[in-house]
């Protein structure tokens, strides 16, 4: 039993500490995912804290897995646990049985797992803390709770500066298609042939094939895709503007995007760097261009309203919020390849793009 407790132990502070920090590495991405679930449940006056209470509760995932790992006051931490998981272990089984989220964001864009997948990783958690729970009183850290203190609010707080850090900045790690590297007009591909899985039914019997047969006498039932991990990254990439789509040519040559989610909240702290920097492209073979979601009445009352004048392309907005988290956020494209990406705080100047 004390083997058995110290596996439980070691097994659920260390889990809560990683899926805490993947998601404070991105706590735009969610946020995005608590605007989700309020949506789903009908809580929509939450959506506008949607990323404070992002930040708090993967702060407190972080806390908890730090406080259960020193041992640290075990009666409230093997209580607040189990209220935790419990509360999880409702979201993902009513995710998973109602098809309501399809992805339930427990470890960001690093891990994506199925509805179901999460409900039974939540049903292990589960069995992992109750004996903890049960067991709460009689484990103790062998030290003082001064030290305890001390070690879990340190990590509460680099937690917290961590989260803030990828919030006034990018995510320290990118697991998304549009990172630094990607190459976008081959992750719009196929890497192989889709295969399948065909169920037929003949004379009340099912039977499967990975070939769909050639005799008539079956009845088509169902298909599944047997490798999606072929299927292509990026599906719903798409540029365009008043004169046609523009995503072939979006990829000619050397393009420095301008992504803005919504003209009307972009933050334009630093919109002046932005102007200087599109101001040292004309020397260059860099073409300057802004991607929105916008409609063009919006965007066009921003361009009078801070004269960046810019040729303007239109994205759908999950498009943009999967590019780049920052409203707005600067892109830099060699002929498809993504080379750079920056924070609108941390706006580069034309020797960087150079450099690259």
């Amino acid at each position: 039993m004390k083997y058995f407790l110290q596996f439980c132990r070691i097994s659920v502070a260390c889990l809560f500490i990683f899926s805490g920090v993947i998601k404070l590495n991105d706590p735009v991405g969610t946020q995005i995912k608590m605007e989700e679930y309020f949506e789903i449940f009908g809580t929509h006056f939450m959506v506008p804290y949607a990323l404070y209470v992002a930040v708090f509760v993967c702060v407190a995932e972080v806390a908890l897995g730090f406080a259960l790992l020193f041992f640290y006051r075990m009666k409230y931490t093997a209580s607040l646990l189990l209220a935790l998981i419990v509360f999880f272990t409702f979201l993902t089984f009513y995710s998973a049985f109602f098809n309501k989220v399809t992805d339930c964001g427990c470890f960001g864009d690093f891990i994506k797992l199925k509805p179901w997948v999460s409900f039974w990783k939540d049903i292990v958690l589960i069995a992992l803390i109750v004996p903890l729970f049960i067991r709460r009183n009689s484990l103790s850290a062998g030290f003082d709770n001064l030290k305890g203190d001390l070690i879990v609010a340190t990590g509460t707080l680099l937690a917290y500066g961590f989260a803030m850090y990828c919030i006034l900045h990018l995510s320290v790690w990118d697991f998304r298609a549009y990172k630094v590297g990607a190459n976008i007009p081959q992750l719009m591909q196929p890497s192989c042939a889709a295969a399948y899985e065909y169920t037929m039914v003949k004379n009340g019997k099912e039977e499967r094939f990975d070939n769909y047969p050639s005799d008539t006498t079956y009845q088509f039932k169902d298909m599944v895709l047997t490798n999606p991990e072929c299927m292509p990254k990026i599906t719903d990439y798409s540029l365009w503007n008043d004169e046609g789509d523009y995503t072939k040519a979006s990829f000619a040559g050397k393009r420095l995007f301008i992504v803005m989610l919504d003209a009307n909240v972009a933050d334009l702290s630093h919109l002046s760097d932005i102007k200087i920097l599109v101001q040292n492209l004309s020397n260059t073979d860099m073409v300057p261009m802004v991607v929105t979601s916008s409609d063009k009445a919006k965007y066009e009352a921003f361009i009078e309203k801070t004269g960046l004048n810019v040729p303007y392309y239109f994205a759908d907005g999950v498009v943009i919020k999967t590019m780049i988290r920052s409203n707005p956020g600067i892109m830099y494209i060699d002929n498809g390849v993504v080379k750079g990406k920056w924070h609108h705080n941390d706006v580069p100047v034309i020797e960087d793009l150079l450099k690259l």
